[in-house]
């Protein structure tokens, strides 16, 4: 019964924070919202006894990921400044994109959670498995994704950088 409360008020805090990440108009408290959906799932992974995991998702995401944001943001952005609204064409056309989105992921995981489920009744998963298919250069592994992101984020810094220097 107390994991289950536990649970609620975890999952309650991420589904409110989320909202509030994506509504409101200080970039800041968008920032700060964010954290806490990000320190919320590390509680979850607590939960689920993935330890390691947990420790990842405090680590790279809440602490390092959410760095780079503030870093950009006081780069780009001045703190305390509110992010105009947009005209109601620009809103109804990013509903209609977050709506299309949803369908599309919605649908991919519906077809294919059988599949994974089947998959992983049938057989299980060990550690090391996982980790080579994460980290590994053959073809369906996961390394070379993971080096682009790390050179996408990189290139962020960068343009942030110059953005903020021709401000000045």
């Amino acid at each position: 019964m107390g994991q289950q409360i536990i649970f609620y008020i975890l999952a309650l805090v991420i589904v409110v924070s989320s909202i509030l990440a994506v509504t409101t108009r200080h970039i800041i408290r968008a920032a700060t919202f964010l954290l806490f959906v990000l320190l919320c799932t590390a509680g979850l992974y607590l939960m689920l006894n993935y330890h390691f995991l947990m420790a990842v998702q405090i680590a790279v995401y809440a602490g390092g990921v959410m760095i780079l944001f503030i870093f950009g943001i006081m780069l780009t952005h001045k703190p305390g400044m509110s992010i105009p609204n947009e005209n109601w064409k620009r809103r109804i056309a990013a509903l209609i994109a977050s709506l299309v989105g949803i369908v599309l992921c919605g649908g991919i995981i519906y077809f294919n959670v059988n599949q994974v489920i089947k998959h992983f009744n049938e057989t299980e998963l060990p550690m090391q498995k996982l980790g080579e298919q994460l980290m590994g250069t053959d073809k369906f592994q996961y390394l070379l994704a993971f080096e682009l992101i790390s050179i996408l984020l990189l290139a962020c810094i960068v343009g942030a950088v110059m953005i903020a220097r021709k401000r000045k």
